[in-house]
C-alpha cells in the first residue's frame, strides 16, 4: 500500500471507534465487526468480505503501538479525511491548506538530498533514504488474528484436540507470493532502481516520495498472478488442528504462532489465537482447579451421619459425613478436580445442602412431631432468641 492510501484510510472509522480508543475498545470492536461480516457467515456476500478484509486491515494498523503511533502521527500532520484533500498547518492558498496528491502524486525524479517532510515520511512509512541503500518494501511480521471456539465442560477439564476452519489471507499458493504469473518474475523497478523511493526538491525542501511506476514497491509485475492478482496474497480456506491444554479457562487465549497473516516481503507471519468459550455444567462448577458440586441430603444424614455416593467426571467416590453435620457445610475430596500438564491437580469440593420434603406421609410426619416434642427443650437460634427477649 502506497502511503498516500495509508493515510488516506480511517481506520478508525472503519472499527466504529473514537482516535483515543483503548486497545481493549479496539480489540473488542475488531471481534464484533469480524464476527458479523466472516466469510465462513456470509457466503458469496462480496460487501461482507469488502468489510471483513477493511476491518482486519484497520485492526493490524490500530492493534500494534508502533503502527498506530505512525498512523496517528500522519493523520496529525496531514490533517484527517479522504486521500487528496488534506489540511497543512500554515499552508499556503486560500483555503489554508494544500492537495497531498502534491507530494505523492508526481513520477519525476529528481537529484537532490533527502530530508525535510520527506525524512518524516520515511520514517512513518518504514522507508529510509535511498542514500541508506534501504528499500521501500522492507519486510513486515503479518498481523496478528483472533477467532472463537466453543468447547463443552468435560472437554476444557480433560482437554481436547478440535479441528478449527478458517478463511484468512495467506501467502498465494500459486505464484508463492511473488505476486508473478507461474514461470515469470518481478523485475526490479528502472525508474527508483528498486528502492521503491524517489526523490525531488520543491524551493527549500527536498523530499522522498514513493516511486509511482512501482506504488513503491521496488519491483513491477508484467504479468500478475491470476489468483491474487499480483498481491502475492490470497483468501484461502484451511483446517489447523487446535490442542486445547487440560484446565483451559473460559474466555482464554491459545496462541499458535506462525498461524496469523502472512507477513510481507519474506517477514515472519503473525500469530493465530484462539479464544475458547466454555460450557458451563449443569452439575459442575469450577474454581481455578477445584470443580465444585451441591449434593442434596437428608436431615437424618446430616444429624446422624453416614456415607454418601458422590459423581465426578470420572465415575463416582464414597463421602463419609460426619454426625451433626450443618447444611451447607463443604467438604473436600482430594485429587478429583482438574490435573493440569504441569502435574498440578485440584480437588472436589462437596457441598451438602438440606433436602426438606413438599410432602411426607402419616408415619413420616408422627416420627417427625415425636422428634419435636423430643427436641422441645433445644433452641435452635439462642441469639435470635436474646434479641427478641430484649436480654
Amino acid at each position: 500500500m502506497s502511503a498516500r492510501e495509508w493515510i488516506g484510510k480511517d481506520f478508525y472509522r472503519e472499527l466504529g471507534v473514537s482516535s483515543d480508543a483503548t486497545a481493549d475498545e479496539i480489540k473488542k470492536a475488531y471481534r464484533k465487526l469480524a464476527k458479523e461480516n466472516h466469510p465462513d457467515a456470509n457466503a458469496g456476500n462480496a460487501e461482507a468480505e469488502k468489510k471483513f478484509k477493511a476491518v482486519s486491515e484497520a485492526y493490524g494498523v490500530l492493534s500494534d503501538a508502533s503502527k498506530r503511533k505512525e498512523y496517528d502521527e500522519a493523520r496529525r500532520l496531514f490533517g484527517s479525511g479522504g486521500p487528496g484533500g488534506f489540511g497543512f498547518p500554515g499552508g499556503g492558498g486560500g483555503s489554508g491548506g494544500f492537495d497531498v496528491g502534491d507530494i505523492f502524486g508526481q513520477a519525476g525524479q529528481q537529484q537532490g538530498g533527502f530530508g525535510g517532510l520527506g525524512d518524516i515520511l520515511g520514517g512513518l512509512f518504514g522507508r529510509r533514504g535511498a542514500a541508506a541503500g534501504a528499500t521501500a518494501n522492507r519486510p513486515q511480521r503479518g498481523a496478528d488474528v483472533e477467532t472463537d471456539v466453543r468447547i463443552d465442560f468435560t472437554e476444557a477439564v480433560k482437554g481436547a484436540t478440535l479441528p478449527l476452519r478458517l478463511s484468512s489471507p495467506a501467502t498465494c499458493s500459486t505464484c508463492g507470493g511473488n505476486g508473478a504469473k507461474p514461470g515469470t518474475s518481478p523485475r526490479t523497478c528502472s525508474t527508483c532502481q528498486g528502492s521503491g523511493l524517489v526523490s525531488r526538491s520543491q524551493g527549500a525542501f527536498a523530499f522522498s516520495e514513493p516511486c509511482r511506476d512501482c506504488r513503491g514497491r521496488g519491483t513491477i509485475i508484467d504479468d500478475p498472478c491470476p489468483e491474487c492478482a499480483g498481491e502475492g496474497v490470497s483468501t484461502r480456506t484451511r483446517t489447523l488442528t487446535v490442542r486445547i491444554p487440560p484446565g483451559v479457562a473460559d474466555d482464554q487465549r491459545i496462541r499458535l504462532a506462525g498461524q496469523g497473516e502472512p507477513g510481507r516481503g519474506g517477514a515472519q507471519p503473525g500469530d493465530l489465537y484462539v479464544r475458547v468459550h466454555v460450557a458451563p455444567h449443569k452439575v459442575f462448577g469450577r474454581q481455578d482447579l477445584d470443580l465444585t458440586i451441591t449434593v442434596p441430603v437428608s436431615f437424618a444424614e446430616l444429624a446422624l451421619g453416614g456415607t454418601i455416593t458422590v459423581p465426578t467426571l470420572e465415575g463416582k467416590v464414597s463421602l463419609k459425613v460426619p454426625q451433626g453435620t450443618a447444611s451447607g457445610r463443604v467438604l473436600r475430596v482430594r485429587g478429583k478436580g482438574i490435573a493440569k500438564r504441569d502435574g498440578s491437580q485440584g480437588d472436589l469440593l462437596v457441598t451438602l445442602q438440606a433436602s426438606i420434603p413438599s410432602t411426607m406421609d402419616d408415619k413420616a410426619r408422627e416420627a417427625l412431631v415425636a422428634y419435636a416434642e423430643a427436641m422441645s427443650g433445644h433452641d435452635p437460634r439462642p441469639e435470635i432468641t436474646e434479641l427478641l427477649e430484649g436480654r
